[in-house]
């Protein structure tokens, strides 16, 4: 998100989350004079999306833009999401799945990282507009609740009960609800967010 109607558009709908890309490399790039839209509601958690940066630049970007939520979409170490923690920051760490994934490598981030986020492993840290197999997520031992991403759309959410009794916390939205990189098509998200809503 980073166009202030879109933004005020999608806020309406009272998403629970909404992410903020302050990777220079991505599509989806923020920008480097952004300024968060002044009207969001409180209700909606603001999330910072980082790639390899240094907590120092994490840190004073979240306070400027009002992230509670760090995601971090790169080869973050279990003590830099010690080091936000400490700083109050609630942290989101990413692992990109693939068919042969090792779900062992999460096993340090248990009782650091607030939540996991598992998303299609590609050229991209994110934003690949591609699912994983989610069977593969039958070998993860559900201990740290988790956000899905990966290509999520319309065509595909009747798959989710096939997730039914995992730890399944939320839904990441981009690609699958687009118009074009960092614009969100808004009666798209509001249908998702409706058929996710009848399969609870």
């Amino acid at each position: 998100m980073r166009d202030h109607d879109n933004i005020r558009a999608v806020a309406a709908l009272e998403p629970g989350y909404m992410g903020f890309i302050e990777y220079k490399l991505s599509p989806r790039y923020v920008g480097d004079n952004f300024i968060m839209a002044p009207d969001i509601s409180a209700s909606i958690t603001r999330v910072g999306v980082f790639v390899n940066e240094s907590s120092e630049i994490i840190v004073r970007k979240a306070a400027s833009q009002s992230y509670k939520y760090v995601q971090l979409h790169g080869n973050e170490v279990v003590t830099q999401c010690r080091e936000l923690k400490a700083f109050g920051l609630k942290v989101i760490k990413v692992f990109s799945i693939g068919d042969n994934f090792d779900f062992t490598v999460t096993r340090p981030f248990v009782g650091v990282a607030d939540y996991f986020l598992f998303d299609t492993k590609g050229r991209l840290y994110g934003g690949n507009a591609r699912r994983f197999d989610w069977n593969v997520l039958k070998q993860y031992d559900q201990e740290v609740p988790f956000f899905l991403s990966g290509g999520i759309s319309t065509d595909n959410l009747d798959d989710l009960g096939n997730l039914k009794g995992m730890n399944l916390y939320a839904l990441d939205l981009n690609s699958g609800v687009e118009v074009s990189p960092g614009l969100k098509d808004v009666a798209k998200v509001s249908q998702v967010m409706n058929l996710t809503v009848c399969l609870r």
